[in-house]
């Protein structure tokens, strides 16, 4: 399909920070084949004028749990642990497909009308979350996060559930839908695992070509015990087994720390900024500037529903550089086109993707907002009102792979009616009573 988009301003998201004004971009099946200030020539499929509203590439929600929807304020206002141990974990136990699709449902519907078109998402049930994704649309790295609690010296990859689950998820759906779905390898964090899974992951990572997704130092505790453990950091560690050597994701990153950044720029290790949760959780503010000017790749992430109660990104871009420049008292610790780069570039070189610049060649994965809301009128710079004063309600349009999947508060992919159903008449009900 063809469409053309017409009257286009746009933060393109390039190397030279263009805004694009009264252009035109072009969409050919699941690719931008022409950005610029001339209409093309030849005849579309649809033309979309895009007067009084701004274009930008498709926001990327580098570290999230989707189907932790369901749980969207549950135990709030306890640490780390206690939340998990007490809460999250006893009503994940109860979890069956069935909830999961409901729980993945009810967030990627949150996610596309605010603006997302790309995930990096860590959970269980992860051929249910996959079948999902695959219907609405947009585009996901998988994993599962794999962990492993019994004896080192008794591991056996032939037998450790999440060895193969992995081997089992990347038969089924590395690829996916014409690289729609990736699966990503993964180690759900240094604490909650050991060497023999370390290895034996990141061979497989190796292997298969697989990027990977881990949680890393997280909360202060996790960091130091991880010190007590090994004498080196969690990344540090991790890196002596080969986690890091096909590059990936490492989500959190709060007490990281020189010698960590070196590695992670080195191996093309990203983080994924999780502000809201990190805040929520009281866990901590990673140091995001120092690690930018390390040279590391930063993401942006919500982390779970249940650790963030929203899965609106435009509200952690606007943390994202809001919150540095306070904590060092400084303006613009974190710029605000830094912050659109999280969400947007940053976002697909994490992932490894061909998206989040609108620029010829590109996934077309695109959003519309509308400039004409109250929130965002007047506009003296567009970068400044996507970052301070953008919501995710201000999206009015989401392409994703070439597809409007999102339009004017109408979904094209998703039955939200049945989504809300199954929520409120299966999944609550197992989960909560």
């Amino acid at each position: 399909m063809a469409i053309l988009f017409t009257n286009v301003t746009a933060a393109l998201m390039d190397q030279a920070g263009t805004i694009l004004t009264g252009g035109y971009v072009q969409v050919d099946g699941s690719t931008i084949t022409y950005v610029g200030a001339h209409r093309p020539q030849g005849d579309f499929d649809r033309v979309v004028d895009c007067t009084g509203k701004v274009m930008l590439p498709g926001l990327i929600n580098a570290h999230t749990h989707l189907p932790m929807t369901l749980m969207r304020g549950y135990g709030g206002g306890c640490d780390l642990q206690t939340w998990l141990h007490d809460y999250i974990f006893p009503a994940e136990g109860k979890l069956d497909a069935q909830a999961v699709a409901a729980g993945t449902g009810l967030g990627l519907a949150e996610m596309i009308a605010s603006g997302v078109t790309c995930v990096a998402d860590m959970y269980m049930f992860t051929s249910t979350i996959a079948q999902e994704i695959l219907k609405a649309g947009i585009s996901a790295n998988l994993s599962c996060g794999g962990v492993y609690f019994g004896d080192p010296a008794d591991f056996d990859p032939n037998t450790c559930g999440d060895c193969i689950a992995q081997r089992e998820l990347t038969d089924a759906w590395h690829g996916a839908g014409d690289g729609q779905i990736l699966m990503d390898a993964s180690i759900h964090g240094e604490y909650t695992s050991s060497a023999p899974l370390w290895q034996w992951m990141a061979q497989f990572a190796h292997d298969h070509h697989q990027r990977m997704h881990v949680h890393v130092s997280e909360t202060v505790s996790e960091h130091q015990a991880c010190l007590t453990r090994h004498g080196m950091t969690p990344i540090q560690t991790l890196n002596q087994y080969g986690v890091w050597d096909n590059g990936g994701i490492a989500a959190h990153c709060v007490y990281t720390t020189p010698e960590d950044w070196a590695i992670m720029a080195g191996k093309g290790v990203s983080c994924v900024h999780n502000p809201y949760s990190n805040l929520k959780l009281g866990s901590g503010v990673a140091p995001i500037p120092d690690m930018l000017k390390a040279g590391v790749n930063v993401a942006l992430g919500t982390d779970g529903m249940s650790s963030h109660n929203s899965a609106d990104l435009f509200a952690d871009v606007k943390l994202a550089a809001l919150l540095h420049s306070g904590v060092r008292c400084t303006p613009g610790a974190v710029s605000p086109r830094q912050a659109l780069e999280m969400a947007t570039v940053a976002g697909a070189e994490a992932l490894g993707r061909p998206t989040g610049q609108i620029v010829a060649g590109k996934v077309a994965d695109l959003i519309l907002v509308d400039f004409t809301a109250p929130n965002l009128t007047p506009c003296h710079d567009v970068v400044e009102n996507l970052v301070f004063a953008a919501h995710g309600s201000n999206v009015v349009m989401n392409m994703a792979r070439g597809k409007i999947i999102y339009e004017n508060g109408t979904f094209y992919t998703l039955d939200l009616e049945k989504i809300q159903a199954q929520v409120k008449e299966y999944a609550l009900p197992l989960l909560f009573g």
